[in-house]
């Protein structure tokens, strides 16, 4: 049983999707649930078609009928759970009547979905940035996993938490050490002895304090504390919420560098542009997938012109600082570092990565397989040593930017098959399925605006105003309107988005912004 939560995965994810096909081809039975009934969507058993927002309620029902009907894994609770009286406590509101006011979803829809879940041999809750782009991003996944919990589908093979990751080695930048809190293998930088294993080999100290995360910088450059930035493979002046906004705080940073494969609108404002190579076709190394899978990537193409590999830049840089120390290390060899300092990739040698077609983390030695599914301790007689993983009350919230008579519709953006991002890598490409620079727009909300299939229009939101074409879709519900961001320079989609953000993630409610549509008129 697949519950594909918040994503559009044939679009935006289409190489897992085949597998997943593969799944609903051997028998297995899908349920997506999402605001539109997306392409995905309609190879499902059953289009879970919520509002906007209210994922949470929607979560909470799912869990309250679970418990009430008597479904719950309680010999798992019981074993691997910790809090379970205080969540069952706080979904006394949540029942079918009230999750049908909050969430738009027929009580015996979610019934249904509740009960299928439950009683499932196997099932996974996949979801993507339909789940976290969004200012209460954190209490959308927690809300998944408590139902992970509530049945004991998670930790065994074919059961399990799927975030699907939103862009190719997310999953590995995060692994190096990418976030503003962890070191490589995710050992946290507030730790004395992880800082001081580190210190050790890099011979220099860490600064223990966490940094910022990327909405946390913006709001620095407001205040004036970050004066430079090193932008490395990101195009912020395209796709930051409130883009107006954050592109007038990059043009009054002191320097901006950017390091990047095309010259994106961020290295057109940048003081310093560092041309480097394409990661996927020009450069040897490794990458890991939303599986925790690394695997050995070879350049099939020599870099263009003066560009050069990201590593040897930074290499290049270090010299120039006055640290000849960091040498010209292969990837090989910076590889077999993070080796020996992070645990969970310890036994990850380029041999067994050569071999074996790649090994998922954690992988902790040179006997180990290495890890196909994760958190298999939660059926451990002992728990591994470690305490029940807790159940977390979450209190459904709607989005944080409401309709008004002013701003009556509501826009939500993603992603299309044909393109990728903001379009940097995909938009000097023809495709004769190209679609997503138009606001898709219910044929009924068309009618009652007088506009038709095609016709340009202008579109608001608080925050500023864009001109472009509508396309009538019958798949999207009455209120609600869909882009995608692929295509700034046609559509500056982001001058529109809303920049409020969880305060836990730092992930900007990109899901949700209010908006008005009106005719243009002739001059």
């Amino acid at each position: 049983m697949i519950l594909l939560w918040g994503s559009n995965a044939r679009e935006a994810h289409p190489i897992f999707f085949h597998h997943l096909m593969q799944g609903l081809q051997n028998g297995a039975r899908m349920y997506a649930v999402d605001p539109r009934r997306t392409s995905s969507a309609k190879f499902a058993d059953l289009w879970v078609g919520l509002e906007l927002g209210s994922d949470v309620a929607l979560a909470n029902t799912v869990a309250n009928y679970i418990v009430s009907n008597d479904l719950h894994n309680k010999e798992f609770i019981a074993h691997s759970t910790t809090g379970f009286d205080a969540f069952v406590e706080s979904l006394a509101e949540y029942t079918l009547e009230r999750g049908e006011e909050l969430t738009g979803v027929p009580a015996a829809a979610i019934a249904e979905m509740a009960r299928a879940y439950a009683t499932a041999e196997t099932a996974q809750i996949l979801w993507t940035l339909g789940i976290t782009e969004h200012h209460n991003a954190v209490d959308n996944v927690l809300s998944l996993c408590n139902l992970a919990l509530l049945t004991g589908h998670i930790g065994r093979w074919g059961s399990g938490l799927v975030p699907l990751r939103g862009q190719n080695n997310v999953q590995g930048g995060g692994d190096m050490g990418a976030l503003p809190n962890k070191l490589p293998g995710f050992q946290n930088v507030s730790d004395p002895d992880h800082r001081a294993k580190f210190e050790a080999v890099y011979g220099r100290p860490i600064p223990p304090e966490e940094g910022l995360h990327l909405t946390l910088m913006f709001e620095a450059m407001e205040r004036g504390e970050i004066t430079a930035a090193f932008v490395i493979g990101e195009n912020p002046a395209d796709s930051e919420a409130d883009i107006a906004h954050a592109r007038k705080l990059l043009r009054g940073l002191d320097l901006l560098v950017v390091q990047d494969i095309f010259l994106t609108r961020t290295a057109e404002m940048a003081d310093v542009v560092l041309p480097a190579s394409v990661g996927w076709a020009e450069c040897d190394g490794t990458v890991t997938s939303s599986e925790r899978r690394v695997q050995r990537v070879r350049a099939a193409v020599t870099p263009p012109g003066q560009a050069k590999h990201d590593h040897e830049i930074l290499g290049e840089l270090a010299h120039r600082m006055g640290y000849p120390e960091w040498g010209d290390p292969t990837p090989k060899e910076l590889w077999d570092e993070l080796r020996d300092l992070s645990p969970m990739h310890g036994g990850m040698s380029y041999e067994r990565l050569e071999a074996e077609g790649g090994l998922q983390w954690p992988c902790p030695d040179l006997d180990h397989p290495g890890s196909p599914f994760l958190h298999g301790w939660l059926w451990e007689p002992d728990l591994g040593g470690r305490a029940g993983a807790p159940f977390s009350p979450v209190v459904a919230q709607g989005p944080k930017e409401e309709l008004t008579e002013q701003f009556p519709l509501r826009l939500t953006t993603g992603r299309a098959l044909d393109s990728y991002n903001t379009g940097v890598q995909s938009g000097a490409l023809e495709s004769p399925i190209r679609y997503g620079n138009a606001l898709d727009m219910n044929p009924a909300d068309a009618a009652r605006l007088e506009v038709a299939d095609g016709e340009t229009v202008l579109v608001s939101s608080p925050r500023g105003s864009v001109e472009m074409p509508i396309r009538i879709q019958p798949d999207i519900p009455v209120g609600l309107t869909f882009t995608t961001f692929h295509f700034p320079e046609l559509v500056d989609i982001n001058t529109l988005t809303n920049d409020a953000w969880d305060k836990r993630s730092g992930t900007a409610e990109f899901k949700a912004a209010s908006i008005r549509v009106e005719k243009l008129v002739n001059a």
